[in-house]
């Protein structure tokens, strides 16, 4: 992406091209450290990256987005951490049979864990694959679901929505930026507060967690122009100053068939991100064909934006049968004046090498 996008903590980086398979990696700035949605063919993604992550969240177990897995285990399986992995129900199954076929007869105590989470309309089914033991799947217990929330760190959020894709479900995401401490001068002053080394002690409580239900003094300016020292609960005081705005997210669809029940889960969860990240797999003509496949096509992607009034729109996940003609699939998009369009290369992947282009054994 070459247009910086209103983020303050994260940096998306979609890392495959129009008709690759779909990569989305999400840096967090201030941990130096990254999720990754979906997973594909990845191995063009740098062993520094891929260490750097501490999620993973798999919308479904197609190839072209699961078989990257491997992968990822072969970069960071000898690091003494925990990964975390989200996807639909049955996912802690199919991580079992793919690390099963293997042999880890070489293992040691340090190496990490997989810590694999099944998304399920209700609840959380979680398990344990540790590589000390040589990764057998172990249950963790369930966790009911209040909400569309699955996982947070302290600078953003992960909401998850399931939908149908040919009777097999595949989830929806939603990456938000927690809200940060953003004040804003002129509700400060018309408050009559005198700015000063509370504001530091109300941020550094507002990071921890110590807002609700606590005091904190600040200074009033009274009316002969002193200063009188006045207490405050600590939440009331913050939401009467803190500058309103909504924070940044992404929204990623992919993999899902144009049916009312898909579309109202798109729009109750994806409505007004910042940028939505959607699957475009058919052009207009090929509607018939988007329907039969379970994707969408160019009319429905359009009348998504329209409704969900992104502030850019990445479609990604064309057919392959449009090799050479990407640039029809933006030709076609009517997107509404706000939203703004990123156009990606049909391939970022390298491209697969033939025998006559590998060096020659035994020299020239």
């Amino acid at each position: 992406m070459t247009r910086r996008l209103p983020f303050r903590y994260l940096e998306p980086t979609f890392c495959a091209g129009l008709l690759d398979d779909p990569i989305l990696l999400v840096n967090i700035r201030p941990l130096g450290r990254a999720i990754l949605v979906d997973c594909g063919q990845i191995h063009h993604l740098a062993k520094r990256v891929l260490k750097s992550l501490d999620a993973l969240f798999v919308t479904h177990a197609h190839m072209d987005h699961f078989m990257g897995f491997d992968a990822l285990v072969r970069h960071i399986h000898v690091s003494p951490r925990a990964v975390e992995l989200f996807g639909p129900p049955g996912i802690a199954r199919k991580v079992a049979a793919k690390l099963a076929g293997y042999d880890w007869n070489l293992t040691e105590s340090y190496w990490c864990t997989f810590r694999v989470h099944e998304v399920h309309p209700d609840r959380i089914l979680s398990f344990t694959f540790p590589g000390s033991e040589g990764f057998p799947r172990h249950p963790a217990g369930e966790r009911k679901r209040h909400g569309a929330e699955i996982w947070r760190n302290d600078f953003l959020t992960v909401e998850a929505e399931l939908c149908d894709h040919h009777a097999i479900p595949t989830l929806v995401f939603r990456v938000s930026e927690r809200p940060s401490f953003w004040i804003d001068g002129e509700k400060v002053a018309a408050a009559g507060l005198v700015a000063g080394e509370w504001l530091r002690e109300l941020k550094h409580r507002f990071y921890r967690g110590g807002l609700d239900g606590k005091e904190i003094a600040a200074p009033v300016r009274t009316a002969d122009g002193s200063e009188a020292w006045r207490v405050f609960e600590g939440r009331g005081l913050f939401e009467a100053i803190r500058r309103d705005q909504e924070p940044a997210s992404i929204g990623y669809l992919t993999d899902i068939g144009a049916s009312g029940e898909n579309l109202a889960t798109v729009r109750r969860r994806l409505g007004g991100v910042t940028l939505l990240a959607c699957e475009c797999s058919f052009l207009a003509a090929d509607v018939a064909k988007a329907r039969n496949s379970h994707h969408l096509c160019t009319t429905d992607v359009s009348a998504l934006a329209r409704e969900l009034r992104p502030a850019y729109l990445l479609p990604m996940h064309l057919s392959k049968s449009y090799n050479t003609k990407g640039h029809l699939l933006y030709e076609e998009l009517a997107l509404p004046p706000e939203t703004r369009l990123i156009r990606l290369p049909e391939h970022l992947t390298p491209r697969p090498l033939l025998p006559a282009e590998f060096p020659r054994l035994g020299g020239a």
